[in-house]
């Protein structure tokens, strides 16, 4: 019977210890991009001929029927 006491003082004794040895870490990150302004330039001569196109799109059509 001590023995058997004994042995349950030790077994007590490692689950206290091994709860008092326990260790806790936060580790806290931050991401941050930066980034650079952007600049976007359009080109004015599409928009030009775009226009172009339309206005004469009607001579192109007659043209095409008087080949035929």
């Amino acid at each position: 019977m001590k023995q058997a006491f004994i042995g349950a003082v030790a077994v007590a004794l490692l689950a206290l210890g091994s709860q008092a040895c326990q260790t806790q870490h936060k580790v806290e990150t931050v991401h941050r991009i930066e980034v650079a302004p952007m600049h976007i330039t359009i080109d004015v001569n599409v928009k030009v001929d775009r226009a172009l196109d339309d206005f004469f799109a009607d001579l192109d059509t007659a043209e095409e029927k008087l080949q035929r």
